[in-house]
């Protein structure tokens, strides 16, 4: 039914920006506590770059495509709202907007820049005394190797100011790779549709790199997954995801991890709602990658509550609904790992066209014990080509299992059958 035959009814509303990707989990999240959800849509038509929202699943979808954010909020006032979520990245900035002019438990607009924009994050970082890497911006390809080559040392990494998913970004061992990559970044848009119009560099942080998911309720943090990623650097500088392998919630690098990300926290204002960081370990410590205010990108709800016994899109529902439930079960904690489990983005060398998708080499993955869930990305008509980045990954496998070895043989299982899940014409 329309939200506003709802108008007098007594159940919570929550509102949700631009509900993509991990962004289509919050409805029966907010649901299952018995609130309503209302959608935003920020743009005329659907990015065609993400996983739309399923709009089925909110009472109301409101488009806001003219900028006027006053007439937005007045839109949104009679429903009362109780919050206001990021499905995404790039919704992050609305969200804060709307969270604060409906006076709505919110992280406020005053950092928003910083929750957003990759180089005002690390500069917060370096404002507030934490271990943060060395960086450059411009919109001239040239000042952007000019920098690179007078820092002196490589590898440096290229990339967007505000994009995801590894999008655009590059790993450069010298000025002529950072050249070609900064004037990639100019020449393409963001995944959300967005021209880039500066380039950021930055130092490259050596070491192993970590996923810290966490929600906050009223500046009380819960550390609610850590995981650690495996890639693989491709000759032409572009560090692909393989897996994000689940930490027992009890190691000591995850006390480590928890205290570091605390301290990115508070330097961004970030006292509500999720987040989704990437840390990596260098020889001096924990130091960001980059942080995200929303929900992270491999989240599974059945998956989570098998391995960790809760999601982070629950979790934030609950933070939000009942926060001192919230702040007694979960407040300044860190999970409990169930049982290990692991994501794995399986990459492609292919190029061409799919021409089927082989049900027979799905069915066989499916029936490995520990996969929990297969999303096989591409159909029929669409186009495959060499991986990348998370978008042009070919499947995404989520995996948990009792018994590491089990786990570890199941994946390596995948490996072999990757390749035959597409049939591919040139």
């Amino acid at each position: 039914m329309p939200l506003s035959d709802n108008l007098e009814g007594s159940a919570a509303v929550a509102v949700v920006v631009d509900g993509y990707s991990a962004g289509n989990f919050y409805p029966g999240a907010f649901a299952a506590l018995g609130a309503e959800v209302l959608h935003v849509q920020s743009t005329a038509e659907l990015m065609p770059t993400l996983s739309a929202p399923k709009l089925s699943e909110y009472v109301e979808n409101v488009v806001w495509a003219d900028g006027d954010l006053e007439a937005l909020v007045r839109r949104l006032k009679p429903y009362h709202p109780v919050c206001v979520v990021a499905g995404q990245d790039g919704a992050v900035t609305l969200a804060d907007q709307l969270g604060e002019a409906l006076g709505v438990p919110s992280n406020g607009t005053l950092l928003s820049p910083a929750r957003r924009d990759k180089y005002e994050m690390i500069e917060a970082l370096r404002r507030a005394g934490v271990r943060c890497a060395d960086q450059f911006k411009s919109e001239d390809p040239q000042a952007i190797v000019d920098w690179a080559v007078a820092r002196g040392t490589y590898p440096v990494v290229v990339k967007p100011l505000s994009s995801a998913a590894s999008d655009g970004v590059s790993i450069c061992k010298d000025s002529e790779e950072v050249s070609r990559a900064a004037r990639a970044v100019l020449a393409t848009p963001d995944i959300f549709g967005r021209r880039n119009r500066e380039i950021l560099v930055q130092s490259y942080l050596a070491g192993t790199e970590y996923i810290v998911d966490t929600v906050s309720c009223d500046g009380q943090r819960y550390t609610c997954g850590v995981w650690r990623y495996e890639k693989s650097l491709l000759p032409n500088g572009k560090n692909i995801y393989d897996r994000d392998i689940l930490l027992d919630g009890q190691d000591s690098l995850v006390t480590d991890l928890t205290a570091y990300i605390d301290e990115v926290l508070a330097a961004l204002d970030v006292r509500w709602g999720p987040a989704h960081a990437e840390v990596i370990v260098t020889p001096d410590g924990p130091t960001l990658v980059e942080i995200g205010t929303r929900l992270s990108g491999h989240i599974d709800s059945g998956f989570h509550d098998r391995c960790l016994g809760h999601d982070q899109a629950g979790l934030t529902a609950l933070a939000y609904l009942r926060p001192d439930v919230f702040k007694e079960q979960y407040g300044r904690k860190t999970y409990t790992r169930l049982q290990p489990a692991a994501v794995y983005e399986a990459p492609t060398t292919a190029t061409g066209t799919v021409s089927a998708v082989d049900e027979r080499t799905v069915a066989s993955i499916h029936s490995l014990g520990s996969v929990h869930h297969l999303t096989v990305k591409l159909k029929p008509g669409d186009r495959i080509v060499p991986t990348d980045s998370l978008l042009t990954s070919i499947l995404r496998v989520h995996m948990t299992a009792p018994d590491e070895r089990q786990l570890t043989a199941d994946y390596e299982r995948v490996r072999t059958l990757k390749d035959a899940v597409y049939r591919v014409a040139e």
